[in-house]
């Protein structure tokens, strides 16, 4: 008895042809554009990285240069007016983002992959490894985290490389608390035992099959993090332990601007504003980055 091959005409054929798989950030990246709270998020900071690119052309005048109308009112032709020294705030607030965004994109870097790594190790080897790490993390959590930054930087020195390494090195084990519970969940799946059966070794099965199934998490934290990173860089600069003048910071801004609260309070009321908006804007967008990659917190 002959078989026959399955008659296919065109139109299938480009039916299968239009069935190509997703990239795996396509659908969370839809899904944070169709919320209102995530596109605002994402605006904002999708402004803030253009105003740090592009600083050197929006800027009206050099952040640092120095002009007898001192605390001036916002008006022409200093927008935001400007500080005790004359010079412009909206410039300072402008070349600031650049500080903000360093300093939390890389802070944010060594918390993730110090605080990554040690989370799948913990959770890869349970036993006494899971112990003692986990143990060393509680101990770093149960201080405050400002205050562990500030001890930090003060005994490296106030400087924006010092600010980096203490709010990445107090960050890390956030990072790793949360990789170890998907890590030690994803250890019961039957293809790392295929794997080690195969001959593949821990190091292998970590990079090729732990970490991709655990980067959904350590995106979402990513984002939240680097909220509070530029928060706690601008807490570093108000207490004079981060950027030095007269580099422009928000932080520094906003502690010198204080003083003059009464007399001129745009000096600090920008700044503010500045550090509030950037804040909310990573939020915003970390939650909905959150709902996307985790199916179970989506509206229904």
């Amino acid at each position: 008895m002959a078989v026959t091959a399955p008659i296919l005409n065109a139109k299938s054929i480009d039916l299968r042809a239009a069935r190509k798989p997703r990239s795996w950030w396509r659908d969370p990246i839809l899904h944070v554009l169709s919320r209102p709270l995530g596109l605002i998020g994402a605006v904002i900071i999708i402004l803030l990285i253009l105003a740090a690119i592009f600083a050197p052309l929006l800027a009206p005048f050099s952040p640092t240069a120095q002009d007898a109308t001192r605390l001036l009112s916002p008006g022409r032709p200093n927008w935001l007016g400007t500080d005790e020294f004359g010079r412009d705030i909206l410039s300072r607030i402008l070349y600031g983002s650049r500080v903000s965004l360093q300093v939390g994109g890389i802070a944010v870097g060594i918390a993730m992959v110090i605080g990554s790594a040690v989370g799948i190790v913990s959770g890869f080897f349970m036993g006494a490894v899971d112990a003692v790490v986990q143990r060393i993390v509680d101990i770093m959590l149960a201080f405050p985290a400002v205050i562990l930054i500030i001890a930090i930087s003060g005994v490296l020195g106030p400087s924006t490389s010092t600010a980096m390494i203490a709010i990445g090195i107090v960050y890390a084990p956030n990072f790793a608390r949360i990789v170890r519970g998907p890590t030690i969940v994803i250890m019961q799946n039957q293809y790392l035992e295929a794997g080690r059966v195969v001959g593949a070794g821990s190091g292998r099965l970590m990079l090729r099959y732990v970490l991709p199934n655990v980067a959904a998490p350590i995106i979402v934290q990513a984002t939240l993090a680097l909220s509070t990173a530029i928060l706690a860089e601008a807490t570093l600069s108000f207490l004079g332990l981060g950027t030095q003048p007269p580099d422009p910071s928000w932080g520094t801004m906003l502690g010198t601007g204080r003083k003059y609260m009464e007399s001129a309070p745009h000096v600090a009321i920008f700044p503010g504003l500045a550090i509030a908006i950037t804040v909310l804007g990573f939020n915003l967008l970390g939650d909905a980055l959150r709902d996307a990659l985790d199916p179970s917190l989506r509206d229904v």
